[in-house]
């Protein structure tokens, strides 16, 4: 396999609007990949309509881009983010709900005052930012505010005003919720127990205040543009209502429609205004239109409101799709389930019934996933002519997300190209191109561990499970072995499971570095008979590699960094960001927003240390009646003609390396300014960790501290050596 560079984003995932639920994406990734391609005003296409941030980045890039979009809520999102109404709009939209009257005081007031509490401090009325609540209970347990009046913040207990409060709008409880899911299903309709049971995750007070909202949407005379950019500030409203914001936040991002133990009510009218900021973030205006509406070559956005199934044919004959771009669905009852309410609350029944199926199904498993996307797959094969390309992105992975990502595309007679990967917190990077199915093989072990072994050996260090189920796929994929003809997905993700463990278990090749017994934890290696044939450590190579472009770039941003490192440790090598960081905090320091070589790291004041410090240590070896002679990279104590100590100086933290040439009466000395950098290498290697216990390190400094002791024994030494440990790490991510 050519395994590709990994693509490095510009910025991290962009926080808008419905974040926790979208696909954690780097912005800046498909538009590279695209300028690769050099194919602008073609055509491509995002069979899953999964990430709208990935249709507008590739519409941006000159592209025009078809998406299938069965959600409604994600389809209202690509048409927002392609073409946001002005930042004067939602301001204005938010000014007519709030003026709308209700009784006697406008909506805005009366909504506010749902959530008004007193200050513990100073005793005025203000309003809680949230309130707290334990699953089960009738009433919070704490609010959370900041009083405006003495600038009081933080969590407090509740009072009785604020439970009497609760238990008010409770009384009418039943009502609104009648009104919530009737607009979501028909009184008669089969799924009207599907909806009450989505609706319970909903508290009676935000519950009163988004039925009372919804209400008026249909009722204000606003233009369309105006209706827009309130519909959009709903949405907002409409997910900061539930009851799935655990507190803390222990699930940022929620799979699940449950509540946790302790969860958040938001502020529903507060969470309406802080939308303003959240959609007039949102970007510039793409032509944006529903199949089969015309766009024009220099780029665009072309939705069909369905499945990809339904639009097979016409593609087809109509389109020349160039290349296939998307971010992998990963099951996600809890957005899927609330896109089908409210869909229902902002656009009527008719926009929830092509999605209903989502309000019934509550489990989504790995052979469920499987199916669907062999599905989306197979109808993508039918369409494409041979060899097109199709770069996909697998955000959240984990094994058994992966593997059922690589059993749909290959069972659907898609080939894999290239795989990229740096960590589990990544999106991982796959190429697949489309072909004609092949004959499925039955599955070999020895394929499976003969790929990863080369990939452990490669990598000269252990590596994360997520990293080794992955060789393993890919060898698996390549011999067309992921699935039998015959098998069913659930079936046939079991035997790659099983044949998993199997491989794994062999003690002879493998080493599993793990407290737990699961084949998923922890870390593994080539076993000890094994690794001694293995390369330098990638951890190692990642060091010398950065530390050789600083020598040569005085000044060099750290995305400059990233893009001269990847193409040296492509596919499953991708150093971590983590991994960079280390080196560079080492090594370097920030100026002017460049990464620069401190002064005592540029590569001759260093050899200038190194010769220092070996005459130190024939200083110190001289006060303690020591002969001190170098043998290669050593510098050794002689006593009576026989070895006592031996140093390996660096001036690096090349440990590994360094320990090639040692035994227990060696000791390792590295600059004060490695130590926390050979601590990050211990903590992400326990093999490395673990050779470690039998050496001693330390640092330049204690060297310079010993040679100006002016009485020194043999036992001090000992114990002033025994003194100095490698310092942990802090600060640094562990991000494989």
């Amino acid at each position: 396999m050519d395994f590709q560079p990994y693509i490095a984003g510009l910025k991290p995932a962009d926080p808008g609007p419905l974040s926790r639920f979208l696909p954690p994406l780097e912005e800046g990734v498909v538009s590279s990949w695209l300028s690769n391609l050099n194919l602008p005003g073609s055509w491509l296409l995002d069979p899953f309509g999964f990430s709208p941030r990935l249709v507008i980045e590739a519409a941006r890039s000159g592209y025009r881009v078809l998406v299938t979009a069965n959600n409604p809520v994600t389809r209202f999102l690509v048409e927002m983010f392609a073409n946001p109404p002005a930042q004067a709009e939602f301001t204005a939209a938010l000014a007519d709900l709030g003026a709308v009257k209700k009784g006697d005081e406008r909506l805005e007031q009366h909504l506010q005052s749902l959530y008004f509490t007193k200050c513990e401090n100073c005793n005025e009325e203000i309003q809680a930012h949230s309130f707290l609540w334990r699953k089960g209970e009738d009433i919070p347990y704490a609010r959370i505010y900041e009083c405006k009046y003495c600038n009081d913040s933080g969590e407090h207990v509740i009072t009785d005003e604020d439970i009497e409060r609760v238990k008010k709008i409770a009384e009418t409880d039943t009502l609104h919720r009648s009104r919530a899911f009737e607009k979501v299903v028909a009184l008669n309709d089969e799924d009207r127990f599907y909806a009450e049971e989505a609706i319970q995750y909903y508290l009676p007070r935000p519950l009163y205040v988004l039925t009372t909202i919804v209400n008026r949407l249909d009722r204000l005379n606003l233009s369309s543009e105006r209706k827009r950019a309130l519909t959009a500030l709903i949405l907002i409203a409409c997910d900061a209502g539930n009851t799935i914001w655990a507190h803390p936040a222990e699930r940022p991002r929620p799979k699940q429609l449950s509540t946790p133990n302790q969860f958040r009510e938001h502020n529903v009218w507060m969470m309406l205004e802080r939308g303003l900021s959240l959609w007039t973030e949102t970007g510039s205006t793409i032509p944006c239109e529903a199949w089969p509406n015309k766009i024009p070559e220099s780029g665009g956005i072309c939705i069909y409101e369905g499945r990809l199934k339904g639009l097979s044919n016409e593609v087809k004959k109509e389109i020349p799709i160039a290349a296939v771009i998307g971010s992998v669905p990963r099951p996600n009852q809890a957005f899927w389930t609330l896109s089908a309410l409210w869909a229902g609350w902002l656009w009527g029944k008719d926009a929830v019934e092509p999605y209903k199926v989502a309000l019934r199904r509550r489990r989504y498993d790995w052979a469920w996933s499987a199916t669907a996307l062999h599905s989306a797959f197979n109808h993508l094969n039918d369409l494409l002519p041979d060899d097109v390309p199709f770069f996909c992105l697998v955000p959240e992975a984990e094994p058994a997300f992966l593997t059922s990502v690589f059993s749909a595309a290959s069972a659907s007679g898609f080939s894999v190209q290239s795989v990229a990967l740096r960590t589990e917190h990544d999106a991982v990077q796959v190429i697949w191109k489309s072909e004609q199915k092949q004959k499925s093989e039955s599955t070999d072990i020895n394929i499976m561990q003969d790929s990863i072994q080369e990939y452990l050996k490669t990598r000269g260090e252990p590596a994360s499970y997520l990293h080794v189920h992955t060789a393993g796929l890919i060898a698996l994929a390549e011999t067309n072995a992921l699935k039998q003809p015959d098998d069913e997905f659930d079936e046939s993700l079991r035997k790659t499971s099983a044949l998993f463990e199997s491989a794994l278990k062999d003690e002879e090749l493998f080493a599993h570095y793990s407290t737990g017994e699961s084949v998923e934890s922890g870390m593994w290696d080539s076993s000890a008979s094994l690794r001694s044939a293995q390369s330098e450590s990638l951890s190692d190579r990642v060091e010398m590699a950065i530390v050789n472009f600083l020598q040569k770039d005085q000044s060099a941003l750290y995305l400059e960094v990233e893009n001269d490192l990847y193409p040296r440790f492509t596919g499953l090598l991708t150093p971590s960001k983590g991994l960079i960081y280390a080196v560079l905090n080492s090594y370097a320091e920030k100026e002017s927003g460049g990464w620069k070589l401190r002064a005592e790291d540029v590569a001759s004041a260093r050899r200038d240390e190194l010769n220092n410090v070996s005459k130190l240590i024939e200083t110190i070896g001289k006060k303690l009646g020591y002969k001190t002679r170098k043998e290669d990279k050593l510098l050794i104590w002689d006593e009576d003609g026989k070895p006592v100590r031996s140093f390996y100086i660096l001036a690096s933290a090349l440990i590994g390396r360094a320990l090639e040439s040692s035994n227990s009466d060696t000791i390792i000395v590295i600059p004060g300014g490695r130590a926390a950098l050979a601590a990050y290498k211990q903590q992400r290697d326990p093999a490395l960790a673990a050779r470690l216990k039998n050496v001693q390190v330390v640092k330049y400094r204690l060297l310079r501290t010993i040679s100006e002791v002016p009485i020194l024994t043999r036992e001090s030494f000992e114990e002033q050596i025994a003194s100095d440990p490698v310092e942990k790490s802090t600060g640094q991510m562990m991000m494989f």
